[in-house]
């Protein structure tokens, strides 16, 4: 199972849309996917239909060890895609977590006792960098970075990159940058060409071709408890995410998909 961190510690910059959608376009593409939902807000479950009173467990079940994998995970509405869902007990494992020697680790553990499931496992982390954040880097192969095509976003990535380098020498040597998605792009808006300019600038290769943009069906879909892709796969934001899926998939190691 390949698993991918989608993680930028500045809210609003698109993380859980792209979670939701990007898993349902792998799950469209035949891929079994697991959406990890690691926000005490939850709103990535609320945005596959699940609703609070179904979350019997959740990821801080699962982490604190109350529960299995097996045993929170929750089916979803589109076939080939399951959900670990989110309460909002997770607001608390940050302080409960300090306790434990193996914190930072409490994510990999879980997810080693299922891995022939799913074949990719994608993890919607908080707006932060703290200890839920740090777990889905240590349990991950790769970090998938949604970057909102906006100044002050390319200085939160400057600060998570340096994050992702401690990771690396501390916790998961073998993390990577998968790759960066640009959200809310407005081809209209000058700053938003200037932003997208500096960035595949900066990072090159990094950054993916394809640009999620602006689009009211992406922020109306959730209202429903439906991904994009479900409730209007011809709008521009769902042709966007299904064209992500594929360059993703592309970038992935094939044998490990395949296995």
């Amino acid at each position: 199972m390949i698993r991918i961190a989608i993680a930028n510690q500045k809210g609003g910059v698109g993380k859980t849309t792209t979670a939701i959608n990007l898993a349902t376009a792998l799950a469209a593409c035949g891929r079994r996917c697991l959406l990890i939902d690691l926000d005490p807000q939850g709103n990535a479950s609320t945005g596959l239909g699940v609703k609070t009173a179904d979350r019997q467990y959740s990821s801080y079940d699962v982490m604190m060890g109350d529960a299995t994998l097996d045993e929170a995970v929750s089916s979803t509405m589109i076939p080939g895609l399951d959900i670990l869902p989110a309460t909002v007990d997770l607001s608390g494992a940050e302080v409960e977590l300090v306790e434990h020697t193996d914190r930072a680790h409490k994510l990999q553990k879980a997810l080693a006792l299922e891995e022939a499931r799913w074949d990719v496992c994608l993890i919607d982390c908080p707006p932060s960098l703290g200890m839920l954040t740090i777990n889905a880097l240590v349990a991950a192969d790769s970090i998938l970075v949604p970057l909102q095509c906006e100044f002050f976003a390319l200085e939160g990535l400057s600060q998570l990159l340096q994050t992702v380098e401690r990771i690396q020498q501390r916790f998961n040597s073998s993390l990577s940058i998968l790759g960066v998605a640009l959200t809310m792009y407005d081809r209209r808006n000058r700053l938003t060409e200037q932003v997208a300019e500096d960035v595949r600038s900066c990072l090159s290769g990094l950054v993916f071709e394809t640009v999620i943009p602006r689009n009211v069906r992406l922020s109306e879909a959730p209202s429903h408890g439906l991904p994009a892709l479900i409730y209007d796969h011809r709008c521009t934001g769902s042709e966007a995410y299904m064209s992500l899926a594929r360059e993703l998939l592309a970038r992935l190691p094939a044998e490990e998909l395949a296995a």
